[in-house]
């Protein structure tokens, strides 16, 4: 299976509720998961986090939200790495086994389809 796993904390400090504040009118997490979505590349489009404001916006977008975060993957200490690494647990403890696996930041509103799968292209090609 070919996993985007979109990570979007809802306690961010320095901006408070950022992954689903406006950006260009629509909630900045909106650019990431329809980008993910309309790239067809991924099998599953999972959003991990522990807000439930993100999950709704997730979810009315086609996005999957089949897991609440934990409190010790939601604060600040927690890396991007312990985050995907818990979304692909979920996947395996859940009969999904995962092949390949995009990390697309919920703030990353200028990121494009087609650049994912011309990175997908290049990881396929190479060994």
């Amino acid at each position: 299976m070919k996993l985007c796993v979109i990570p979007a904390r809802g306690g961010s400090k320095r901006i408070p509720a950022k992954n689903i504040r406006s950006f260009a009118g629509r909630p900045i997490i909106v650019y990431s998961i329809e980008t993910a979505l309309e790239s067809k590349l991924f099998d599953r489009v999972i959003v991990s986090t522990d807000d439930q404001d993100i999950a709704d916006i997730a979810v009315s977008l086609g996005a999957e939200v089949p897991f609440v975060r934990p409190p010790e993957l939601s604060d600040d200490y927690a890396t991007t790495g312990d985050v995907v690494k818990h979304c692909i647990n979920w996947c395996l403890q859940n009969s999904l086994p995962v092949s390949y696996v995009c990390c697309l930041y919920a703030t990353a509103p200028f990121v494009k389809s087609e650049y994912l799968r011309e990175g997908y292209e290049k990881l396929v090609a190479t060994d």
